[in-house]
């Protein structure tokens, strides 16, 4: 597909329905990836998350014990986080607005609905590959740019370029390749 050599990626896959992980890891397989990783909730994706070291993270948001908010805010501020830089792309079926808006302040890379499509999570894929968004650090957020397009605009006391309190950090760990 594209040229991509999705057989590079790690990619972790964490959901608590046994089911949408089977679609998802399908679908991952039929990209070409080979090394995926599964879990049932977000305490054993933590593990994986430390020992397998993955490129992408597929999350689940509605699990029992650790939801995926929570896993994702983990992964941006632990001390412990072994890449908060990690790309993570959202699953849900919960696509109001507000819960797009918290999963963006959660550090979220990319928001896919359920239930979930071939071609939408090829797009969320390439996404975080070929449009890696800056991360920034704030007083009360870390995480990729919540701002998906350009405001030369603004001009307020938050502005990024130069703003005190602020910081755009440029790191894309993803390892896929055309």
């Amino acid at each position: 597909m594209n040229g991509y050599r999705f057989d590079r990626l790690k990619i972790l896959v964490v959901d608590d329905n046994q089911h949408m992980r089977k679609l998802v890891v399908t679908i991952l397989q039929a990209f070409g990836a080979i090394q995926i990783f599964e879990a049932s909730d977000g305490e054993r994706a933590w593990a994986i998350l430390r020992d397998a070291n993955p490129d992408v993270i597929l999350l689940d948001w509605q699990m029992d014990g650790m939801n995926g908010l929570e896993f994702a805010r983990m992964v941006r501020t632990s001390p412990n986080s072994p890449n908060p830089f990690l790309p993570i792309i959202m699953l849900t079926g919960h696509t109001h607005v507000d819960h797009v808006r918290q999963a963006r302040d959660a550090g979220v890379n990319e928001f896919l609905a359920k239930p979930v499509s071939v071609k939408a999570i090829f797009t969320r894929l390439i996404s975080v590959i070929e449009h890696p968004r800056p991360f920034v650090r704030t007083k009360s957020y870390f995480g990729p740019c919540r701002r998906r397009r350009p405001n030369d605009e603004y001009r307020g006391p938050e502005r990024r370029t130069g703003a005190e309190g602020t910081t755009a950090l440029d790191d894309s760990p993803v390892a896929a390749s055309k």
